[in-house]
């Protein structure tokens, strides 16, 4: 996520904005455990992995919102 974007402004944004940065952490560690589910490393089922997808969707949304209404210098 935000790979095409500007390393030197994402990382501006992950040390000025806190709900950022804990969004941020957040979404990696669900798209870690989300792919460690789905390759079978992680037992769990569906009705989690659905409600963690889910909510990994709804960190991204709300990140991709912040980073476009960040403030710019």
């Amino acid at each position: 996520m935000f790979e095409s974007q500007s390393r030197d402004e994402l990382d501006a944004l992950l040390k000025s904005n806190i709900e950022f940065r804990q969004l941020y952490h957040r979404h990696r560690e669900l798209d870690k455990r989300v792919m460690d589910a789905e390759l079978g490393v992680l037992p769990m089922d569906d009705t989690t992995l659905a409600q963690m997808k889910r909510e990994k969707l709804h960190a991204k949304d709300r990140l991709t919102h912040l980073f476009e209404n960040r403030p710019l210098h």
